[in-house]
Parts: structure tokens; sequence; C-alpha cells
């Protein structure tokens, strides 16, 4: 028997995701997002929400511009920490050691340290309530050439990190279950 739950922003897998984005004075930011994923194929796209009154919110409206830093799991601390402090009471690379490195392609950072990087420009806002959901164009991908397999990132040397905002915790991810477009052919 189910149970219902009430109405809830619940769905797995939710990922961790580190956003880059310069202020208003050029200044690198990062900032955790749980809301997000991909969101199109063709031109490829991401989706992730913020809150008006994040400082990140402020920096894509102005810029138009985002970075997806995807944290591998020895990140998670850093990771959580880009989520608990505002970039408007302090310099968040310098207190977690972390590298932003300019990007060539959209007027974001990316964060050095991090395997996979997604550099987007903002192509819609949407207002949906508490939150304002930013389409960004991925422009480019940048990866760490040790998670590459035949130029494809592997998850399983990426390593990203799952959020479960339900109990507020991290996780990492399990093992592969079978491929893709042939485990479920019920033919053969």
């Amino acid at each position: 028997m189910k149970r219902s739950l009430s109405p809830k922003p619940l769905a797995y897998p939710t990922p961790a995701w580190v956003i880059g984005t310069y202020d208003m004075f050029g200044n690198a930011n990062a900032a955790t997002v749980a809301w997000g994923g991909i969101s199109c194929s063709d031109p490829p796209c991401v989706s992730i929400s913020l809150r008006k009154v994040t400082y990140s919110y402020a920096n894509i409206m102005e810029k138009e511009a985002f970075t997806v830093n995807i944290p591998s799991e020895d990140l998670v601390r850093e990771t959580d920490y880009f989520g608990i402090e505002s970039g408007k009471n302090a310099d968040k690379f310098e207190k977690s050691g972390l590298t932003p490195v300019k990007s060539e392609n959209v007027y974001a950072p990316y964060i050095e340290e991090f395997p996979l990087i997604l550099e987007c420009k903002i192509i819609h806002s949407f207002e949906i309530g508490l939150h304002t959901q930013f389409i960004g164009e991925i422009v480019n991908i940048k990866a760490d050439e040790n998670i590459l397999d035949e130029n494809v990132p592997d998850i399983e040397k990426v390593k990203p990190i799952l959020y479960a905002p339900e109990n507020r915790k991290y996780y990492g991810i399990g093992e592969s279950l079978g491929k893709a477009f042939s485990i479920g052919k019920m033919d053969e």
C-alpha cells in the first residue's frame, strides 16, 4: 500500500552541482544548487532553479552565464560549504582553497579542481514561484583527462555527488545495473 506524502520537492536522483558566476565587480562566486538537470538535447541545455534572494541569482541576471561544476565525492565538504556561505559575506574560493578559472566561452568562472564542467549561456528564464528557473545552453564541456573513456566522461571515475533533499544528506553513485536501451529488450 502506498502512502500519500503531500506535494514537496522530491525526486531521485537530485544532483549536487556547484554553479560558478561573476558578480558585478568581477569577483568569482560559487554556489551549490540541487534543483537542476538536463532540459534539452538539441541544443544541449541544463536548467537550474534559484531563489531571487541569492547572490548567484543577481550574478546570473547581470552576466547571463554560469558554469555547472560537477564535484566528485572527495569534494563533498567544499560542495556543502558553497551552499552554506553567501558570496555576499565571504570569498568562498579563498576560504575553500579551490581555484576559480575564467571560462574562455562564457563570462563565468569554473572550478579547476572539479572533474567535469559545463559552460552555459542563458537562453531562457522563468519565474515559477519561490524559484526562477534558468535554462542554460551548454556551449562547451571541460573534463579532466583521467575521467574520460574514449572522450566520454565515465560516471564511475567522476564519482558525482547526489543530494537527498528530504533528509539533507549527500550520497555517491552505486554500481551499474545494466546497459541502457539494451537491458529492457523483452524479446531476447
